[in-house]
């Protein structure tokens, strides 16, 4: 990681001829590209790196077009001669689904779906105006049959096959043919971002602007549309997304200059819902199921919800009968619950006691009756510690935790404690226990094990809703204040009131 960061140093020196004031990386997402702010004075810039070559040559490739032609993308300004770092325009950190997070489903937030649907439609007709699919496109340059086979084997091989159902294998291959060969003979054919979601569409300056289009082919207009309207974390009310659906349509009939035969279009449009649907639970599946990530196990629920919407509610137009069998099946209460986690209410009893510890001084005891839990050592992870700046920080101070999760195995390390600790949890909650104890040690107690057993506390209140009690044993007790022993040392590290490293303990309460 330390190479990349300056890696993009210099690039960015390159582009500007000075240096940055910091970088910092950003969450990652489910794909493998790793992206970072750059800040300098006033101003930042996203950096991103990918050792995908092809992949990031598509997106420059996609971009150029699209800002020629006026559409709302992200400015390039520099890339690295190797292609595996580029330097972009800082669109900022509000997406529309924050939007709607944050107004709820009222009409400003109406209002930017609107206008995100009707730039979609710019981008997808203006912008497949001269744009080279056989040469630019990452993977196959249509979204035709095979494209959506392929959608449907990896919901089936990810996802549907898990549940362990019974189905006739030949049947629901038949199905699936019939249902790519319906779709695939789509009227209205043009640009397709191929996962066009509310956390892809950034609101800058009250207007919608797009990112993550490098998978982009060209394919019916109603793929877009679905995957926005039903996106599963949005949860649009099915009067927004057929009025939508109306103003998505008034917009693409001005940008082709004719008539869509909605009815037709609309028939096809659910076809596309469904498909969207199930390719997204072969995508949790694979991160979920299969890579064991709490958030997409977390989403499975939302999505089969989502999808028990759509079959009571909607139609597609042709027969699949097993294949309408097995989602039938899929949808019913209990599958559902199945993935569901298991959540503590007001008259839960377990409490979680959540502590740091300094492995030179004693180990935290359980007060209880209940005869221990788990003690992780954290010792194994690179110790901020033993570099000058982070000496007398915290792990709850931003530079050690851009440390901890940039420099260290800290989040690989923090994704196998989460795997075991919510095994326990959710059994306990569900039996009725009261207690259940849970220690992070290091060194010295400052900074590994902190940040450790903050990350837990929130994972698990999160997570499963249930009692907190989180404690920090060395630093609790030098009242969060690590004070230099020399002069000299001193002026290495100003204390004052507004230093987040003395923040007094932290309690998660109900």
């Amino acid at each position: 990681m330390e190479e990349i960061v300056a890696a993009i140093s210099r690039l960015f020196k390159e582009y500007s001829g000075k240096r940055e004031d910091r970088i910092e990386k950003l969450p990652q997402s489910g794909s493998d590209r790793i992206y970072f702010r750059v800040y300098t004075g006033d101003k930042t810039f996203i950096a991103t790196h990918n050792l995908n070559i092809k992949e990031n040559k598509t997106f420059l490739k996609f971009t150029d077009h699209f800002l020629n032609a006026g559409l709302p993308m992200p400015e390039i300004y520099s890339v690295n001669d190797d292609q595996t770092i580029y330097l972009q325009e800082d669109l900022g950190t509000t997406s529309l689904l924050d939007q709607l997070e944050q107004h709820g489903h009222n009409d400003y937030t109406y209002g930017l779906f609107k206008r995100s649907l009707q730039e979609l439609s710019k981008v997808q007709i203006a912008g497949d105006r001269g744009l080279q699919y056989d040469e630019w496109c990452l993977t196959a340059k249509e979204f035709g049959r095979q494209a959506i086979m392929s959608d449907l084997l990896y919901f089936k091989y990810y996802f549907l096959d898990t549940l362990k159902l019974p189905y006739d294998k030949q049947a629901m291959l038949n199905d699936f043919e019939e249902l790519s060969n319906y779709l695939t003979n789509a009227r209205h054919k043009y640009f397709m971002f191929r996962d066009f979601q509310s956390r892809n569409v950034i609101v800058k300056n009250e207007e919608p602007h797009f990112i993550d289009y490098q998978g982009g082919m060209k394919g019916a207009l109603q793929y877009d549309v679905a995957s926005l309207l039903w996106q599963a974390k949005a949860n649009l009310s099915d009067d927004w997304k057929n009025s939508l659906l109306q103003d998505y349509m008034d917009e693409a009939e001005k940008q082709m200059d004719e008539q869509i035969d909605r009815p037709h279009f609309i028939g096809q449009f659910n076809g596309y819902v469904l498909i969207r649907l199930l390719q997204v639970l072969g995508a949790y599946g694979f991160r979920g199921l299969f890579e064991r990530k709490a958030h997409f196990l977390s989403s499975i629920p939302l999505a089969l919800s989502n999808l028990k919407f759509f079959v009571e509610n909607k139609t597609i137009g042709i027969e699949t009968p097993e294949f309408n069998r097995i989602i039938k099946l899929m949808v019913e209460d209990g599958m559902i619950k199945r993935f569901e986690s298991v959540r503590a209410n007001d008259t839960t009893p377990l409490l979680v006691n959540i502590s740091s510890f300094s492995y030179k001084k004693a180990l935290p005891e359980d007060e209880t009756d209940n005869g221990g839990g788990f003690i992780f050592d954290c010792r194994g992870i690179l110790n901020p510690g033993r570099f000058a700046e982070y000496k007398y920080l915290t792990g709850r101070d931003k530079e050690v935790i851009d440390f901890l999760e940039q420099r260290t195995k800290m989040p690989d390390f923090l994704n196998s404690v989460f795997d075991l600790v919510d095994i326990s949890v959710e059994d306990y909650i569900t039996r009725g226990f009261s207690s259940l104890v849970i220690g992070f040690g290091c060194t010295g107690g400052q900074h590994r094990s902190v940040y450790a057993a903050d990350c837990l506390a929130r994972h698990l209140k999160n997570k499963f809703g249930v009692n907190i009690r989180l404690s920090h044993k060395v630093q609790d007790e030098k009242n969060w204040c690590n004070t230099p022993t020399t002069k000299s040392e001193t002026s290495m590290h100003v204390v004052t009131d507004e230093n987040p490293s003395l923040e007094p303990m932290m309690h998660i309460v109900p």
